[in-house]
């Protein structure tokens, strides 16, 4: 079977080249290369990076629209960031690889959201692909448990191996789609500058909860002692939070305990 993925941020080009590495994948679509770093230069999404490695032509679309043209029967959509329309979805079977028990978490940030919320379980859901976002009825899904020290990091690389496993399963025959319930249905929105924000006057767990939520991608955001820091890894004591791993505006990552020598 000749195979397109359709794939933007590094969780989909951990499904792209989990995917590469067992079936024909002819050709990648991705987003434009974008402004990064701190020089805001030019530079590729993770997977066409993955697409160079591999030798597959990549193809970069500003907008999806009746011009593009696959070589393929199946496309396979996993972290693209733009929705697909129609004309495309009337012309090949596209699969959604979503990081969530749809349809719970449907939308931009399933496992963050998902963090955030305190959820013990998580898992990847197969879907087609349909212009209702996260909306399509589903061919495979899986459950795995989130350990209490797992932060984003964690939970998308073993989404992205679960994700792997039920693709192999949904394409080595006619895929069966069962509706989506309407019942359980929540929303994951992206990401905002308000999200990375530290309030510490909330709870210790929801404070621990939302540091791995955005560990170790975006860090969430606080003071401690007077200094404005990002919050890379805490953990619970007696019920207190205890940081460990902070890194000071304009510095780099270090222990707690080494900012605290910093201070004295």
């Amino acid at each position: 079977m000749r195979l397109a993925v359709a794939a933007t941020a590094p969780f989909g080009a951990d499904v792209f080249e989990r995917l590469a590495a067992k079936h024909d994948v002819v050709a990648l679509v991705t987003r434009p290369d974008r402004p990064r770093g701190r020089g805001r230069r030019p530079g590729p999404p993770p997977a066409k990076e993955a697409a160079e490695r591999l030798g597959i032509p990549a193809l970069q679309p500003e907008r999806l629209d009746a011009s593009l043209e696959l070589p393929a029967d199946t496309v396979v959509v996993a972290a693209y960031g733009a929705l697909i329309p129609d004309v495309l979805l009337d012309r090949a079977l596209w699969l959604n690889v979503h990081p969530s028990l749809l349809p719970r978490w449907r939308g931009a940030a399933p496992v963050e959201r998902a963090l955030m919320a305190g959820d013990e379980e998580t898992g990847v859901t197969i879907h087609r692909t349909t212009t209702e976002l996260d909306a399509g009825p589903i061919a495979a899904q899986r459950a795995f448990t989130v350990a209490p020290q797992d932060d984003s990091g964690a939970v998308y690389a073993r989404a992205a191996e679960v994700a792997a496993e039920l693709l192999d399963e949904v394409l080595a025959g006619e895929p069966h789609f069962v509706p989506q319930p309407e019942e359980g249905a929540t929303y994951a929105p992206k990401l905002t500058p308000a999200d990375r924000e530290l309030d510490w006057s909330q709870p210790p767990q929801e404070l621990l909860n939302r540091i791995r939520a955005l560990s170790p991608h975006v860090g969430a955001r606080g003071e401690l002692h007077g200094r404005p820091v990002t919050v890379w890894k805490a953990r619970l004591d007696d019920g207190r939070l205890v940081p460990v791993e902070v890194q000071p505006d304009g510095r780099r990552r270090m222990s707690y305990d080494a900012f605290l020598r910093g201070l004295r």
